[in-house]
């Protein structure tokens, strides 16, 4: 089935590159950057998963470059709102943004000017394995209920926007379990998942992260990860509790405009090596249930580039 495959290709790309290389700190006064302070661009509403891991990292950034690296949500159109303002800015390297998977999707997706060489691909910061929940009042008590309502009648399931990768995951449980999940788009998987808390709607596929923020207001049911989440032990993969291997993650990482002056891009390489090192982010993200992947610049670049390619060939 074209779907799934799809999903453990995503998955398990994104899953190769986890060594964190020693970098030392980042100073640069030759260089003369940076001189002012950085924005970091962010596709999504604040709260959710792309919005928290780029705040984690700011905050560290800020150590390595020694000025103030100051998020700024730009959510819209699944992400490509920001995406093309960030190809659009001047190729200094004070304007950074995150890229999540959706980075490689858009162009095929949703036609928006979004191609991995309107970008410099600073690293590869995280991993989100998908789960699926539903509000704390939901009558779908375990992963199997919701499946057989999917399977019996049309089911919807809120996803971080049209043409995302939870929209994706969504047709993907749909066509390796029969079920008719029909995909609602919002603006980030926070919302999403907020949404399915409020009974807006049956369920939301988000990050894990998304989810264990909402509390005690949902109910996981399911992680699409080939193993259980440290963060939610008690949480089934899909292959444990439906027998379907259904993988999917949301990757994320920090790119800027493209045609950044090499010194520019490598100062930014090495700040984003080190702060996805230093224990408040790796403690961030193992408490947030996401997974720490890091890639440099060079290896973030051809792993978008053939996402990007994965992509084209999979929904084109």
């Amino acid at each position: 089935m074209r779907t799934r495959r799809w999903t453990i290709a995503v998955a398990g790309a994104a899953a190769a590159g986890l060594a964190l290389a020693g970098c030392s700190p980042v100073a640069d006064e030759e260089a003369g950057f940076p001189e002012n302070d950085l924005r970091l661009i962010i596709q999504a509403d604040a709260g959710g998963g792309s919005d928290l891991s780029s705040r984690a990292l700011a905050a560290e950034l800020e150590n390595e470059l020694g000025v103030s690296v100051i998020p700024e949500n730009m959510p819209g159109a699944s992400g490509a709102i920001a995406m093309e303002y960030v190809g659009d800015q001047d190729p200094d390297g004070y304007t950074i943004g995150f890229a999540p998977v959706e980075v490689a999707m858009l162009n095929t997706t949703q036609n928006a000017n979004v191609l991995p060489e309107n970008y410099t691909f600073i690293g590869q910061i995280m991993l989100a394995p998908g789960v699926i929940s539903v509000g704390a009042d939901s009558p779908y008590e375990t992963l199997e209920d919701l499946i057989a309502a999917g399977q019996e009648g049309s089911v919807t399931v809120a996803n971080s926007g049209a043409g995302s990768i939870w929209e994706a995951a969504a047709l993907g449980i749909n066509d390796a379990a029969g079920t008719d999940f029909t995909p609602v788009a919002y603006d980030g998987g926070a919302t999403a998942v907020a949404a399915a808390a409020s009974g807006e709607a049956d369920a939301a596929v988000s990050g894990g992260g998304e989810a264990i923020a909402q509390g005690d207001s949902v109910r996981i049911l399911g992680v699409m990860h080939d193993e259980r989440l440290d963060s939610l032990p008690d949480v089934p993969t899909f292959q444990e509790a439906i027998g379907e291997d259904i993988q999917f993650g949301g990757w994320g990482g920090i790119y800027t405009t493209a045609d950044v002056p090499d010194d520019v891009r490598d100062i930014l390489e090495t700040a984003v090596a080190n702060a996805v090192e230093s224990d408040s982010y790796q403690d961030f993200q193992e408490n947030a249930g996401n997974l720490v992947i890091y890639r440099d610049s060079a290896e973030f670049t051809s792993f978008v580039t053939e996402q990007f390619d994965l992509f084209q060939e999979l929904l084109g």
